[in-house]
């Protein structure tokens, strides 16, 4: 277990900090880079259930807090021959069991869907972006280390989850399993007709 009785260490103060294993490395280093950013990733999701996401998607999120934990514990360790926490194929098909489960309560898409609508899902929105964007940064760190691929496969259906989480909580439901606010769609080239023509007269800049 891990036992926090200091705060500050100065032990940064150089630029450099210490894997899981003990190795200490900069602060650039691609590694940092990858569990960091699921930090980030986390914080979001802890954001976005402050905010009053609806059940099943708080237990949901809950659950994956937890396992964001393992992802971060999993990327700071370099791979080896000794056991450490890795994130494990059960982790990812359970990811795969929720999609399905939240998926099977919407309709289909009929055109992309804009980031916003109630808050708690602007929220998971903005989870998802930053998913990917680690997903990105792990992905970059594959190439020049070895790591759990189970990892990447993680992360990728996280985004997907969160997506359809999101659509989840815009789902107008008079019953209570979603807020009563429509999901924005996307309109294709909807805000590109051209400018009224103004009787020959020009405009100038103040």
């Amino acid at each position: 277990m891990v036992q926090l009785n200091r705060i500050y260490t100065k032990t940064g103060d150089a630029g450099t900090t210490a894997l899981g294993d003990g190795q200490r490395v900069s602060k650039t280093e691609p590694r940092i880079a990858a569990y960091g950013g699921v930090d980030e990733l986390n914080s979001w999701i802890g954001v976005a259930l402050a905010h009053g996401v609806h059940r099943p998607a708080e237990n949901w999120l809950a659950a994956i807090q937890n396992d964001l934990f393992d992802v971060g514990a999993d990327l700071c360790v370099p791979l080896g021959d000794e056991p450490r926490l890795r994130i494990t194929q059960a982790q990812v098909a359970q990811l795969e069991d929720w999609i399905d489960q939240a998926n099977s309560r919407l309709k289909p898409l009929e055109s992309f869907v804009l980031p916003g609508g109630s808050l708690p899902a602007a929220y998971l929105h903005l989870a998802r972006a930053v998913c990917r964007r680690v997903e990105i940064a792990v992905v970059a760190l594959a190439e020049s280390a070895q790591i759990n691929s189970l990892v990447t496969a993680y992360l990728n259906r996280l985004s997907d989850l969160l997506f359809v989480l999101a659509r989840l909580e815009n789902r107008a439901d008079p019953d209570g399993g979603g807020s009563d606010c429509h999901e924005v769609l996307w309109k294709p080239g909807h805000n590109r007709s051209e400018p009224e023509a103004d009787n020959g007269k020009e405009h100038r800049g103040a």
